[in-house]
Parts: structure tokens; C-alpha cells; sequence
């Protein structure tokens, strides 16, 4: 990889390392110190709003190690979420299991589940594999709202705020902040990484031309099954992580429609980039954000059209927004910006 003038790369750590030069590592402490002191700064209802993303962050990875590198499609991600978030409520309210113990354990069920999801797919693939995972989705849902004993039904249950001891207690925006965005660092870290050992490697393979992986040796069932696994893992966590952010959680946070939405946000994004992951949430709930600013505005041009106008401007601006990038942009916001890297680094010659 081409690098700026006077950096050079002389041992195979430092040829791949995520961050390689100085002004590379200033960048990324600005940006981690702006992350830091933004709830001294920010209102509650854009604090409530960065828990969302960095959440909806930690999903979309797991999706992105599913469809980005792995190839297989999934648009029943959302119930894996719902998987995760019921078993750390579940576990917290009925059983009071500590939030740090049921956090880890969300993950570890949304991956059972997801494994059990993604055993078929050693023999099907494409929509077929859509349809399952698709199905699976219904199925999910179908469990929590018929064990409204164990669940709250269609009410849902209550996600206790975590506590450390008895002394302290994360019950405020500004708090869980700080749990969120730590959550989405270390998954972020953990997503890049994993794209770079051996599994990441067998999975790209995998993705490319399951045939050859398979003739090279990769063993298809297993990798596949791991993909499932740990793409589900991460939506457990980010389910349990939502879930106690917001103190309740019912079947309606879960609607279809998000598993589509997080599909759009690799597109937007680009699939098999751990980057990507991060811009598509970041660009879809910024053009939401928009659409909801934009609806006083419109409303008062149009008023006959304000009824419908809060569930329409959103997916229509969605909408546009996926047409956009597969038409002009279809590896994502991720190949632009490697795009103007490498323009930068020969800058200003042209060759």
C-alpha cells in the first residue's frame, strides 16, 4: 500500500497496522478525546441519540462479519438483537443476575441462536438463505410475545439500569454514555481484527468462491457456522446494550423494517469494511435526523400531508439514499474515503 513520503514500512507488523503514521494516530486521538468530552457539552436528547449509534454500531458489525466477509445474506439480524436484549432483561428483572454478567451472556445466547439460524447454510445460500434467516425472524418474535410469562408478551419487561456494587449507578445519559462508547470501541477493535487473522481470511474466501475455499482446504461448515456465531454475538450485545439504555423493551423495538435498515447501512457504508460499518450507521441516522428536522418545515408548505408525512419523510429519504449509493457508489462511503486517501498521498502529482 502506497504511504506518504518519508514513511516506510520495514517489518510486516508495521506494513499492517491499522494506524500506521503520526498524523494517522493525532487523527484518531482527537477523535476518541471529542467522543470523550462530548457529554460535558451535548443535550440529553443528543446523548440518547450517540447510545443509539454506537449500539446500532455494534450490530451492524456482526452483520457486516455475515454478509461483508462472509458472504451470507441476513435480514432477520434484528431478532438476534431482540434475543440478546430479552436475555439481559430477562435475566437482570427476574432472576437479578448482575448486568455485567448478563451482558456477556446476551451475546453468548444471540450467538446460539444464530448458530442455530445458520446451520443450513452449509447447503443453501443466496435467497434461499434470505428466506431462512427471514423466517427466523417471525419465529423469534413468535416465542417472546407467546411466553408473556417469562417475557412481558406484547408489553414487554423492564432493563434495570446497571449498577457497580451498591454505590454507583449508570441511570443517566451522560453515564451509560460512556458504557456505549466504550462497548462500540472495543467492538470495533475486536470486528477489525478478527478480519485479519485466519478465520477473517477463510471467510473472504468463503465469500469470493465457496468451491475453491473448499478445494484449498477451508472447511465450509465450520466457518460458516462461526460467521453465524460471532455475527450473532455482536447483535446480542448491541440488543442488551439498547435494551438497558432505554430501561424497557418489548417486541415493538424490533420491528422487520431494522433489519433493513442495518442491510442499507452496509450498503451505504460498504460491506467487508469495518469502516463501512461505522459510516452507514453514522449517514443513515444523520439523514434521519434530517427528515425529522425537515418535517415542521414541510408541514407547514403542505399541511394536508403532515399526518402521514413523520413515518414517510424517513424511508422515503432512506430510500433514495440506497438508490443513490448503488447507482453511483456501490462499494460505499468506505472505497471513497480509501479513495481520497490514496489521492492525498500523491497529491499533487497525478501518477
Amino acid at each position: 500500500m502506497a504511504s506518504l513520503a518519508g514513511y516506510y514500512n520495514v517489518n510486516y507488523g508495521k506494513d499492517m497496522a491499522v494506524v500506521r503514521t503520526p498524523a494517522q494516530w493525532g487523527w484518531l486521538i482527537f477523535l476518541l478525546v471529542a467522543l470523550v468530552i462530548l457529554p460535558m457539552v451535548a443535550s440529553r436528547q443528543y446523548l440518547f441519540l450517540a447510545i443509539d449509534v454506537f449500539g446500532t454500531i455494534i450490530a451492524v458489525h456482526g452483520l457486516n462479519i455475515l454478509i461483508g466477509y462472509a458472504g451470507l445474506i441476513s435480514l432477520g439480524h434484528v431478532a438476534l438483537v431482540a434475543v440478546g436484549g430479552y436475555t439481559s432483561a430477562i435475566l437482570c428483572t427476574k432472576l437479578g443476575v448482575s448486568f455485567w454478567i448478563a451482558f456477556p451472556l446476551a451475546g453468548v445466547s444471540a450467538g446460539l441462536v444464530g448458530l442455530l439460524i445458520g446451520l443450513p447454510a452449509l447447503r443453501i445460500k443466496g435467497f434461499y438463505l434470505a428466506a431462512i434467516t427471514l423466517a427466523a425472524h417471525f419465529v423469534v418474535m413468535f416465542f417472546i410475545i407467546t411466553f408473556y410469562g417469562l417475557t412481558g408478551g406484547v408489553y414487554g419487561i423492564a432493563a434495570p439500569a446497571p449498577t457497580l456494587g451498591d454505590l454507583f449507578a449508570i441511570d443517566t445519559p451522560e453515564r451509560y454514555y460512556y458504557l456505549a462508547f466504550l462497548s462500540a470501541v472495543l467492538s470495533t477493535f475486536f470486528a477489525k481484527n478478527l478480519a485479519r487473522t485466519k478465520p477473517g481470511r477463510a471467510f473472504v474466501a468463503i465469500r469470493d468462491n465457496d468451491i475453491a475455499a473448499e478445494v484449498m482446504g477451508i472447511d465450509l461448515f465450520q466457518y460458516k457456522a462461526l460467521a453465524f456465531f460471532v455475527g450473532s454475538v455482536f447483535a446480542g450485545l448491541s440488543g442488551s446494550l439498547l435494551a438497558h439504555s432505554v430501561g424497557w423493551i418489548s417486541p415493538e423495538d424490533f420491528p422487520l423494517m431494522r433489519s433493513v435498515w442495518m442491510v442499507g447501512m452496509l450498503i451505504v457504508g460498504g460491506m467487508g469494511h469495518c469502516l463501512g460499518a461505522i459510516l452507514g450507521v453514522v449517514f443513515i441516522k444523520g439523514i434521519d435526523q434530517i427528515a425529522t428536522a425537515l418535517i415542521p418545515i414541510i408541514g407547514r408548505i403542505f399541511p394536508n400531508v403532515m399526518i402521514s408525512l413523520p413515518v414517510a419523510l424517513g424511508q422515503i429519504f432512506f430510500a433514495l439514499a440506497i438508490m443513490f449509493f448503488l447507482v453511483f457508489e456501490p462499494r460505499g462511503l468506505a472505497h471513497r474515503w480509501e479513495s481520497i486517501k490514496a489521492s492525498y498521498r500523491i497529491w499533487p502529482f497525478r501518477h
